[in-house]
């Protein structure tokens, strides 16, 4: 039932976000209560992984099915199965003067009433969580900021 939308803007290219947040092998490197992951299959526009996640003294397994959309840098994330009664996320990175302009929404529900209870609780702030760390991996992966565009050259007039 927790549902979150969020929008931000990144001085990185859309390019460079959507190749970081494609990365599933390496959230666990840097993503809050992400304990492992295992990509279990791939092709070139889609694959299927498990992920370990921990808070606690809770600890659960889910998979989920991930498309990657290159020419729309689009990334949908659909629930496999695992604790969830469903889980649906949507990433959209969009160019932006200032870099990219990034479109996030998840929405889950936990099978169980008392998960449900205790993770809604917590849910806006772990988002906002894992929203600020994608950025910081931004950051120490392709440094501050994007490199601001060269201005043409002046010509003078003859």
């Amino acid at each position: 039932m927790p549902k979150h939308v969020e929008k931000r803007v990144l001085a990185h290219s859309p390019q460079q976000m959507f190749e970081l947040v494609a990365d599933v092998e390496r959230y666990p490197q840097f993503l809050p209560w992400c304990l492992g992951t295992r990509v279990t299959r791939r092709d070139s526009d889609s694959l299927d992984a498990d992920m370990l996640i921990g808070f606690r003294m809770f600890r659960e397994r889910f998979g989920s099915h991930v498309e990657f959309d290159r020419a729309s840098r689009e990334i949908k994330v659909r629930y496999t199965h695992g604790p969830f009664r469903y889980l649906v996320n949507n990433w959209r990175f969009l160019p932006h003067a200032e870099g990219c302009e990034i479109d996030f929404s998840v929405d889950f529900e936990f099978r169980s009433r008392l998960l449900q209870k205790i993770m809604g609780a917590l849910f806006t702030e772990a988002i906002h969580r894992m929203v600020r760390a994608f950025e910081a991996r931004a950051r120490e992966i392709y440094g501050p900021a994007i490199a601001a565009p060269e201005p043409e050259p002046i010509v003078p007039a003859e």
